[in-house]
Order: C-alpha cells, then sequence, then structure tokens
C-alpha cells in the first residue's frame, strides 16, 4: 500500500533524517561530530571563511554551538577521512570501502585528476611519497615556492599539484589538518588495517551501498536525485530504488503535486505513519551554509522547497543579486529566505549586508522572533556578538532589533 504524503511533510521527513526538524534537546558534545557526518553521510569541504568555514557551519546548524576544533580532532584520531565524495568531503572511516574504487581509477575523476600532469612529473611526484614514507608527514606549506608567490589556486607551486595527484590516487591521506591546511602521509600509516584483497567490495556492491547512503541521508528520494549525493553520473536509479523498495529498505509514497515515485527511507517509518497523518511539525531554524546537504542539489532544493537558490561567489559583483556568499534561511520546515552576511572577527561584529525573503513569505512577529534568535545565537558563537544589519525589509530588520533589544542582545544599526 502507498503511502499519500502533503509536500510539507515529505520535507519534514528529509529534515528528520538530516538532523534538522528540531533543535537540539542537549548541549553536544564531542561524539556528535562524526554521528552527525555519519547522519549525512558526507560533510562537504569548502575554504570561504567569510562567515565560518562550512564544514563547520554545516555542524553547528546541527548541533548547536561547539568547538570548531572538535572537527579536525575527529579526523585526526581517525573517525573520518577525507576523499573526492560529492565533492571533497569528510566521510565516515568505515566507508572509505566506498570510495575506494575512485582512487584505483583516479583517471574516472576528470578535473580531480590530471593524467598529463602525473605522466610529465612521475619521477618528481614519486620521489615526494618516498620523502614522506622515510620522513613523515607534510604540508604543501613545507614547500618553498621558487618563483615567489602564486596568483591563485590555478597557479599551485609544483609540490602542492603533486601532492593532490596522490591523495587523489590514495597513496596519501590526509592525516590532520593545521590551520585547516592539509597535513598528508602515506595512505598505509593513516589507515593501517585497509587490505584491499580482503576489504575491497565489488564495484556494483560499492555504488549500491553508495545509493543506499544516500536514501538513507535524505530520507525522501526519487530517482533523480540519487546521482548527485555522491556524484555517481549515469545509472538504473529507478531500479535500484525499487529494487530497494522490494527488499523493505525503502517505502514507497507519493508526494502531493509529484507524478514520479517517490521513496521514503524505512529507517523512518514510525515518523511516516505521522507524517501521513500530517502531524510531524518542524521547529528549527537556521541559517544554513551554501554547501549544506539541505540545498546543494539546486535542483532538488527548488523541487522540494521551492527554493530557487545559486551561491555567489562565482559570479562576477556586478551580476550578483543575492550576494556573495548568501546564506539559505530554514524557518520551521521551509527556506523562506536568504542573507548575505560576514564576520568581522576583529571588530566582533557579525554583518548581515542584505537579507532577501522569498516570494509569498510575509514579515510576521514569529519570523522576527525566529530570525533574531537564529542570527543571535550565530553570530555568538563566531565570537561576534554585535549584530549590523545593512538592507532588508525595513518592517522586518525592525521587528528583529526589537527582539534583540528586548534580549539585550547587542545590535548596531
Amino acid at each position: 500500500m502507498t503511502t499519500h504524503l502533503p509536500l510539507q511533510q515529505a520535507r519534514n521527513l528529509h529534515l528528520i533524517a538530516q538532523g534538522m526538524l528540531t533543535p537540539p534537546r542537549r548541549k553536544a558534545g564531542k561524539a556528535d561530530v562524526a554521528a552527525a557526518i555519519r547522519r549525512m553521510a558526507l560533510l562537504q569541504i569548502d575554504t570561504i571563511s567569510v562567515v565560518a568555514r562550512s564544514p563547520y557551519l554545516v555542524l553547528y546548524s546541527r548541533l548547536g554551538p561547539y568547538p570548531p576544533v572538535w572537527l579536525d580532532e575527529t579526523l585526526a584520531e581517525g573517525a573520518l577521512f577525507e576523499y573526492w565524495a560529492h565533492e571533497a568531503c569528510f566521510v565516515p572511516t568505515e566507508d572509505y570501502r566506498l570510495l575506494r574504487h575512485r582512487m584505483l581509477n583516479a583517471e574516472s575523476l576528470g578535473w580531480k585528476f590530471s593524467v598529463n600532469w602525473y605522466r610529465q612529473h612521475q619521477a618528481d611526484i614519486e620521489a615526494l611519497e618516498t620523502r614522506i614514507r622515510e620522513h613523515g608527514p607534510a604540508r604543501s606549506a613545507d614547500f618553498a615556492r621558487e618563483q615567489g608567490k602564486g596568483s591563485g589556486w590555478w597557479d599551485w607551486k609544483p609540490e602542492k599539484r603533486h601532492l593532490e595527484a596522490l591523495f587523489t590516487l590514495g597513496r596519501l591521506m590526509v592525516k590532520e589538518r593545521q590551520g585547516f591546511q592539509r597535513v598528508y602521509d602515506v595512505a598505509e600509516r593513516v589507515l593501517p588495517g585497509w587490505d584491499d584483497q580482503r576489504h575491497l567490495p565489488s564495484l556494483e556492491d560499492a555504488r549500491l551501498d553508495m545509493v543506499r547512503n544516500s536514501c538513507r541521508a535524505l530520507g525522501v528520494v526519487k530517482a533523480g536525485w540519487v546521482a548527485d549525493y555522491y556524484r555517481l553520473g549515469r545509472g538504473r536509479f529507478d531500479e535500484d530504488l525499487h529494487r530497494l523498495a522490494d527488499a523493505g529498505e525503502l517505502l514507497p509514497v507519493r508526494i502531493e503535486g509529484w507524478k514520479h515515485d517517490a521513496f521514503v527511507h524505512h529507517s523512518l517509518s514510525a515518523e511516516l505513519a505521522e507524517a501521513e497523518a500530517n502531524r510531524l511539525s518542524a521547529t528549527r531554524c537556521a541559517a544554513l551554509s551554501p554547501f549544506d546537504p539541505i540545498v546543494w542539489d539546486r535542483k532538488r532544493a527548488l523541487e522540494l522547497f521551492d527554493f530557487d537558490y545559486k551561491i555567489e561567489c562565482y559570479t562576477p559583483a556586478p551580476k550578483r543579486r543575492f550576494g556573495y556568499f548568501s546564506l539559505p534561511l530554514l524557518q520551521r520546515g521551509k527556506l523562506v529566505g536568504r542573507m548575505d552576511a560576514k564576520a568581522h572577527r576583529q571588530q566582533g561584529i557579525f554583518e548581515v549586508k542584505s537579507l532577501y525573503l522569498e516570494s509569498g513569505v510575509r514579515e510576521s512577529g514569529r519570523l522576527a522572533t525566529d530570525l533574531a534568535r537564529t542570527l543571535s545565537q550565530l553570530a555568538g558563537w563566531h565570537g561576534t556578538p554585535r549584530l549590523r544589519f545593512n538592507h532588508g525589509p525595513a518592517g522586518l530588520l525592525a521587528g528583529i532589533q526589537a527582539q534583540l533589544a528586548e534580549g539585550e542582545t547587542d545590535a548596531a544599526g
């Protein structure tokens, strides 16, 4: 029997799967970092730091205030590893087996691995690997640039490109990060128990397990969404989903306004009954990273949340609509707007350069209260407790500032 769901309840099931339906019930502990990443399956890495770097912000959205160093420590302790998954990601170490085939066939990763560079510099690359094996871990920063300062990511010094090649081939792994810089070591020291002969699943089994992980992390899934999570490329995803449904791992549903088949992961069977009765209630509010799994698939965000989103940091400034690094705003199960923000850490100011509401979103007192609380807590976690607002709906900003004043939170106008 197929369950029929209102669209908002489908959104709520997705948010449950992501750990984003309701606020956390207790203060986070260090173990919650790995648990949150396992729940999402992947945590995308990005270095832009106008607010917190993306992986730290994604975790904050789920855990609330926590020391960012916990993520660095969890990596260094071996619970996580880094590799190309959705993009560059932190991945639970138990899922190394799923991505190992990519390392063994790095040429299939496109721009992430330059075959020509490897062939041209193979002797130097192998010498670098030998140096690390004999003398210990290394960072890109340990190698001086011979011709002065570089001019951007496209102008990496040779050793950095060599390290990246060895990383993509799986011969080096990231042992830890220091100041967010990768520290590379040979794979057999970072993951000493791994043996391809004993532990590597077949390519098909690994692919199907990535589909399983995607379904679990999404909560609600359709065939068109499966490939994006692990960048699986073309595949028979309709067949995969029906196969998993036949095995009881997915539950078929019909979602209001959708014509295509959809499924809910079996781990949400109890919540699915509540959703069918329209009883799931979303109370979580958050400013999301542009690289949060909830929005990183722009097509899915549009289909599920009616949220047309594009990060504009790669768009020339005159062509931007919403700002350099706009953060989607989640309020009680809906994506209601976006804000362009910057944390000025030395001045202790969290600047909301612009705030936009989606079409049809009303400037209500509840929205002002929710945003005031969300922004105040976010700014405090950044160590920038003074909020400054530059542009946004006048009535909403006035309401936010009134709420901040009542809560005796510093707000700079």
